[in-house]
């Protein structure tokens, strides 16, 4: 499975802004852009002037890294999510959180998508009581996200369940339960990542 395998805080820096790649350690003074927040490389605190174009590539490539996907991935997103009825730029989102290792993040389950990722792929969850380890499965309305009994009793889980995170008002949890529910698909709304997908369109749309 092809994923990013360079320097995470790299990528912080060069978009200028936390990306939270790396979890609790980007609230800490060990994160990279904390202490050098301007872009790597030779020329990366140089000012330059952006164009419409800059702007566009820069949105695109800043929600691509946060959900930890490569090129391929996130245009076959924007292609499914064109065809789709409705608002392209929010079909695009709503895409990208729903699915699996992102939706285990929003669980509380990772510190970071990444690690969530890593989890998915080692086949720690179920949905629907059947084990899914493919990090893009999308989940639906009413699916249910188990953590398998196997699982459970490892530390790692422990740890989450004992730190429950705040939900967003499309998934609920039990965590004495190890279990998460899809209750609708994700309004705009409640999607706090800090894109601005309509310039994503207009990027894919020359």
């Amino acid at each position: 499975m092809a994923r990013y395998t360079g320097a995470v805080c790299r990528l912080c820096r060069r978009e200028g802004m936390k990306l939270f790649l790396k979890g609790d350690r980007c609230f800490t003074d060990k994160c990279a852009f904390a202490r050098r927040g301007y872009a790597p490389g030779q020329h990366g605190q140089a000012r330059k002037k952006v164009s419409n174009y800059g702007l566009q590539l820069r949105e695109k490539q800043k929600a691509k890294r946060i959900y930890g996907l490569l090129e391929a991935q996130f245009r076959l997103s924007y292609e499914r999510a064109e065809k789709a009825r409705g608002i392209t730029g929010e079909n695009l989102l709503r895409i990208l959180e729903t699915r699996l290792d992102n939706v285990a993040f929003r669980l509380g389950y990772g510190n970071s998508r990444s690690e969530s990722r890593q989890l998915v792929n080692h086949g720690h969850f179920l949905v629907n009581g059947k084990k899914v380890d493919i990090p893009s499965y999308k989940v639906s309305p009413n699916d249910v996200i188990n953590v398998s009994e196997k699982s459970r009793a490892t530390e790692k889980f422990k740890v989450f369940a004992e730190n429950p995170k705040t939900l967003p008002n499309w998934l609920t949890a039990d965590v004495t339960k190890f279990e998460g529910r899809v209750v609708s698909e994700p309004n705009r709304a409640d999607i706090d990542v800090p894109v601005n997908e309509t310039l994503i369109v207009e990027l894919y749309s020359k």
